[in-house]
């Protein structure tokens, strides 16, 4: 999968991610720190990215329905510390189909994710 790390996230994520076969970008290495929510999201969208983000800027459905981009992982954590943050994005891309996960929107919390895929329409 390719992965656009918002700035909000440990650099430090794309190391396991990049081990775990995804192509990972952070917005550190694209020097696009202090750009507007805007900008990152034009870059992930135009690069086909998917965007693993803690910001509930992208957490609008009316703005970033499923289906209308390349994917959107919102984690919200209670206690969202860089390693605590790191190990759920980690451990979530060891345990579950993210395959799958292209074009969604997924919420994720400690215990839980939450994924709104494309409605199906009828034949």
């Amino acid at each position: 999968m390719k992965i656009k790390l918002d700035e909000n996230l440990p650099f430090s994520l794309a190391i396991p991610l990049t081990g775990l076969g995804h192509d990972v970008h952070t917005t550190h290495e694209e020097n696009l720190i202090g750009h507007a929510d805007r900008e990152i999201w034009e870059s992930a969208q135009n690069e086909s990215r998917f965007l693993i983000t803690q910001d509930l800027d992208f957490s609008d459905l009316r703005q970033f329905s499923p289906g209308s981009h390349h994917g959107i992982l919102l984690v919200r954590l209670h206690s969202p510390s860089r390693g605590n943050f790191a190990g759920r994005v980690v451990e979530l891309f060891q345990t579950e189909n993210v395959a799958d996960w292209a074009g969604s929107f997924i919420v994720a919390a400690e215990r839980e994710i939450r994924l709104l895929k494309t409605p199906l329409r009828p034949s």
